[in-house]
């Protein structure tokens, strides 16, 4: 496949971060040693979970792979000691009273190395069967995304209310929560490229991937 756009989060845009309950003691992610510690579900999101604690230096914690919907539940009830979520958990738990976030922009800061860096936790992509099959109608799929895209960078006011109805945000949260933003494949620097790469590597450590997976190789060229 071909990775035609990517959705980043970085010290502008933070969509992914630790929650824990408004009134916990807890005041930093390496106040989580041998604590229990939600993720969402899936290989990606428990490898992500326990870098960023070992590298916190929460040692011994315990990783829970929990629906991400249940996340603010399970740690406003105790059950969990903190959550390592995305957006728009944060602001569920804010709005209701029931949690706070421990810290965002986790991912740059504790896997990439530089909180300022973009993380690229998400991405748009066509297969490459389809990209040769359907040229044509490739171009004008990724024009129809680049000018949705533009009207969020533009216009995130008129932006906003399209989240009704065709997500799972609603009421007052569409006015509250981050917007998504993405990276075209025309607009990729060779530092985003660095950094997406950098993510990637910890898969290939880790021995998520069985091998190392060149991201410049799988960009869109248009």
């Amino acid at each position: 496949f071909k990775i035609f756009a990517s959705n980043p989060s970085n010290a502008r845009n933070v969509l992914d971060e630790f929650i824990v309950a408004k009134d916990s003691p807890i005041k930093s992610i390496a106040d989580l040693k041998g604590k229990k510690v939600g993720s969402g579900p899936g290989i990606q999101n428990a490898t992500l979970a326990k870098a960023v604690l070992e590298r916190a230096g929460a040692t011994g914690a315990t990783v829970v792979e929990l629906a991400i919907s249940q996340h603010v539940a399970a740690v406003a009830a105790g059950q969990l000691d903190a959550c390592y979520t995305l957006e728009p958990t944060g602001t569920v738990g804010r709005l209701n009273g029931t949690t706070r976030v421990l810290e965002a922009g986790v991912i740059a800061k504790y896997v990439l190395g530089d909180p300022m860096a973009p993380w690229f936790g998400g991405s748009a992509s066509l297969t490459t069967a389809f990209l040769k099959k359907h040229p044509e109608e490739s171009r004008k799929f990724i024009a129809a995304y680049a000018r949705g895209i533009e009207l969020i960078r533009t216009k995130p006011d008129e932006a906003r209310p399209f989240m009704k109805g065709y997500t799972a945000i609603e009421g007052p949260m569409t006015e509250a929560v981050p917007l998504a933003a993405y990276t075209l494949y025309n607009e990729f620097t060779p530092s985003d490229i660095q950094y997406f790469q950098k993510f990637f590597d910890l898969f290939a450590d880790k021995g998520i991937f069985a091998q190392n997976v060149d991201v410049a190789s799988m960009l869109y060229k248009g």
